[in-house]
């Protein structure tokens, strides 16, 4: 699996010369992205055909007017007689304004499609990546700033629409107007057309060159776009903004994000001003060319074959119809160039492989064995690459519980607890041993299916910036009313909920912050019962809590836990001194259990850390 690192060469205040230069210098590679971005059209053949045909026959149009100035200027202007032929220019200059009407209809029509097609390419890559994301493991967002994820969403698919929405199109335009051009002006003088393109070669081969660099620079670009983000989304928050506030720190905060931006807007700089002076060249270049074209033209007109005026005004205008598609060329390969370095931050995310999915052909789950959970010889370390049993998170750990059992986790801080419950629902996977869940290896369940029947209440509860109504309903799609209002009954906050001024429509805010931590912790409560699974994992659910709303929640919770098989990780001793048994975990491992009573009577670590709460609660 590739690995993004969380802060990469960063540190929080800020990037370092080093680690804008490594930024740059770990680009991914853009080489063989062409076929891949190709690709991303394959859905939307039938209208891509149609634009390429109307770009193909707008751009074979436009070079015909020209032609007609030839026979505009040497039939109908200066014919043979000396006398205009009014007729035949009334004529010619009626096709002409046709064409351009017929070219300007179809480029409009062309634009509309391209429009269409570049938004629903970028769109569905959006989406693309945001389901590919949603299938990462947990490890993947441990390791991982949420706003450099953001950034790859937002910044690099917005930063690719250009190419999506306009380049095909114009690039395939301005090649079939070159090409078409180029035919007019070989068939009106050959001569003229080496003098007008000599130089054509050498301004490609300094166009891949920069276009290398701004790739480059573009890569370094958005990795401190994303740099940004991750700020934005760290210090706008609202623990963010509290933690600013409580500490003073506004000042530094903002003293961050300008220095983060002062890099920004360097980098914005270099991206503009690479290829300028190539520009500029080029600029000289199509000006000068003009003149050179008549001081040849003098030359042919002295020579052997004359030219005529119609062919020399034909010429100078099919070159001017040259000069602007092959300027748009040369820019649009920059722009590709520039763009492959986003799409290759965009594929090395789509590239991650889930170090955790479900099997080809997953085993169901025993109806008749829910709520039985089994650990066999279980080991598991969140550094898989080491060898030292130090860096171990859990080992050699058994046991077995039973369905409808109620069974605590109990010891130190760092001891493991917290890793073990997250086996069973396999957010992380074992690194050997088994975790079976109704008879069943977690590793051949379904994933849905296994999540499904598990609910997790931890103390860090998350509500959506929605209705109370929307935070209970998340668990079950399609709740109604009712459903949602028994689980708030059952979660002791329904009398609560009624006494907000709207009631279950009440905005919870950011994260909750408009409601205590006991009133979120039972909303949290009521939606794990919404869903009513037959293993209920509680993580701490009360310990930041004051008495009296330990007390409400601490009655939600056995009212939650009633009938179906709990594993609860606790803090607070006293609230599970009435539980079937009791697990005692320290160093990754079990080293006691068994009920109350009987952990007392062994005057190990359970009884040491009952002392340490300074509780008398007799066995």
């Amino acid at each position: 699996m590739t690995h993004i690192p969380a802060h990469g060469p960063l540190g929080r205040y800020g990037q370092t010369e080093e680690s804008k230069r490594a930024a740059i210098d770990n680009a991914p590679s853009i080489d063989g992205l062409m076929p891949r971005i190709l690709a991303l059209f394959d859905p939307h053949r039938k209208p891509l055909t149609l634009t390429i045909g109307l770009v193909i026959t707008g751009a074979a149009l436009s070079v015909i007017p020209p032609l007609l100035i030839q026979d505009a200027f040497n039939e109908g202007l200066f014919p043979e007689s000396g006398i205009p032929n009014l007729d035949i220019l009334a004529t010619l200059v009626a096709i002409m304004l046709a064409l351009w009407a017929v070219i300007g209809g179809l480029s409009v029509w062309q634009h509309y499609l391209t429009a269409q097609i570049g938004n629903r390419v970028m769109g569905s890559l959006r989406v693309r990546m945001f389901e590919h994301l949603q299938s990462m493991h947990l490890g993947f967002f441990t390791k991982t700033k949420t706003g450099a994820i953001q950034s790859r969403l937002q910044n690099d698919v917005g930063g690719v629409s250009s190419v999506l929405k306009e380049v095909i199109a114009n690039l395939l335009g301005s090649t079939v107007t070159v090409a078409a051009s180029l035919i007019a002006m070989v068939i009106l003088s050959w001569q003229l057309t080496v003098v007008a393109v000599i130089l054509l070669p050498l301004m490609i081969f300094l166009q891949k060159g920069i276009g290398r660099v701004r790739a480059r620079i573009a890569a370094a670009t958005q990795h401190s776009l994303s740099e940004m983000s991750a700020m934005t989304q760290e210090a706008l928050g609202v623990s963010g903004i509290l933690l600013s506030k409580s500490f003073g720190r506004q000042r530094s905060e903002v003293e961050r994000y300008e220095r983060e931006n002062d890099t920004q807007i360097g980098l914005q700089v270099k991206l503009s001003m690479s290829g300028q002076a190539f520009f500029a060249l080029i600029q000289l270049f199509m000006s000068a060319i003009p003149a050179v074209i008549y001081l040849v033209a003098g030359i042919l007109i002295l020579g052997a074959n004359p030219l005529t005026v119609g062919t020399l005004v034909a010429f100078t205008t099919a070159q001017s119809r040259l000069m602007f598609p092959m300027m748009n060329l040369l820019q649009i390969g920059l722009e590709i160039q520039t763009s492959r370095a986003l799409f290759a931050r965009i594929f090395e995310y789509l590239d991650l492989s889930p170090a955790i999915s479900s099997p080809s052909s997953p085993k169901p789950v025993e109806p008749s064995k829910l709520g039985l959970v089994e650990f066999e010889n279980v080991s598991f370390r969140y550094d898989e690459g080491s060898d030292d049993e130090e860096s171990s998170g859990l080992t050699a750990i058994n046991f077995r519980i039973e369905p409808g059992e109620y069974v605590a986790l109990v010891g130190p801080s760092g001891a493991g607890k917290t890793t073990i419950t997250s086996l069973i629902p396999r957010f992380f996977d074992v690194s050997s041993g088994a975790v079976k869940f109704a008879g069943v290896n977690v590793k051949d369940c379904d994933q849905d299916e296994l999540i499904g029947h598990i609910g997790i209440l931890s103390q860090d509860t998350f509500l959506f910036n929605d209705t109370i109504a929307e935070n209970i309903a998340y668990a079950k799609e399609g709740a109604t009313q009712d459903e949602i209002e028994e689980a708030a009954r059952l979660a002791n906050m329904h009398d609560t909920i009624l006494s907000f001024p709207e009631g279950y429509q009440t905005l919870v805010g950011e994260r909750g912050y408009r409601l205590s931590g006991g009133e979120k912790q039972r909303i949290a409560i009521a939606r794990v019962l919404l869903k009513d699974p037959q293993v209920l994992i509680l993580d701490e659910a009360t310990s930041s809590l004051d008495t009296q709303s330990e007390r409400l929640v601490q009655a939600a919770l056995d009212s939650a836990s009633a009938n179906r098989t709990t594993i609860a990780i606790a803090h607070r001793l006293s609230t599970v001194v009435n539980a079937d048994r009791i697990m005692v975990v320290s160093g990754g491992r079990i080293v006691e259990s068994g009920t109350h009573s009987e952990l007392i009577s062994k005057q190990g670590l359970y009884s040491a850390l009952l002392t340490e709460q300074k509780l008398d609660i007799a066995g």
